[in-house]
């Protein structure tokens, strides 16, 4: 199994013949080695809808009909801007697509959108717990610190767990390993969401340094396998 990084949160694999690609935030993502006008995916998955995260949906959706997973209020938001593809999921949710199995979980963050002056509510905010096969991958979103991670990693032990370190908007270097060694403890982390932006500039190495896990630090492109 192998999961390509596109900076930011973006991550992207093809699993049972399917591509997939999370939070694609490719235009403005300084970071991102994929062209928003080229890609090729059959689906869309959604952590929440922050334009970091967001990101291109739109664009991709229309011009490939990748059915888009997010939140209903995401999905409802999405559909009011013509993406007529969507599968609506909530918390505790877990379903199987043709690619493998999506359960959304908990996330603490926020989420909304703000268009023509007006905060648009869209919904929960989620992690996301893939199983793919016999493995299973973790994507924390944007979230802080919570006990609650060690529940899901009990339910779903973890392989591969993508795990925001960049501080300010989410866990920072000291919050995410400390959700790496005692409450998720997956075989692999890799961080995501940090250093796109001056608020989320760390140095990645004091997230290494504290965890006792194979960590991979990848750059845009690269991938992990397992």
């Amino acid at each position: 199994m192998e999961i390509f990084f596109h900076g930011q949160s973006c991550i992207s694999f093809e699993h049972n013949g399917k591509k997939v690609i999370v939070d694609p935030f490719i235009t403005g993502n300084k970071l991102s080695d994929l062209n928003a006008d080229t890609v090729e995916v059959d689906f869309i998955i959604l952590t929440h809808g922050h334009g970091d995260h967001l990101g291109d949906t739109v664009a991709i959706a229309k011009r490939t009909d990748a059915k888009v997973i997010g939140t209903p209020e995401l999905c409802d938001y999405l559909s009011a801007k013509g993406v007529t593809n969507t599968h609506p999921m909530n918390i505790g949710g877990n379903i199987a697509f043709e690619f493998g199995k999506v359960k959304y979980v908990q996330a603490f963050h926020s989420n909304s959108i703000t268009e023509d002056g007006e905060i648009i509510y869209l919904g929960m905010p989620c992690g996301l717990v893939f199983t793919l096969g016999d493995k299973t991958v973790y994507h924390c979103g944007d979230t802080g610190l919570f006990s609650d991670m060690k529940l899901i990693a009990e339910r779903h032990p973890v392989d591969v767990c993508f795990v925001p370190i960049g501080d300010n908007f989410t866990m920072g270097t000291s919050d995410a390993a400390y959700a790496v060694n005692e409450l998720i403890k997956p075989k692999v982390a890799v961080p995501i969401h940090y250093n796109t932006f001056p608020y989320i500039e760390v140095d990645v190495n004091d997230f290494v340094s504290q965890v006792n896990t194979q960590v991979e630090v990848l750059e845009s492109g690269q991938s992990v396998s397992f």
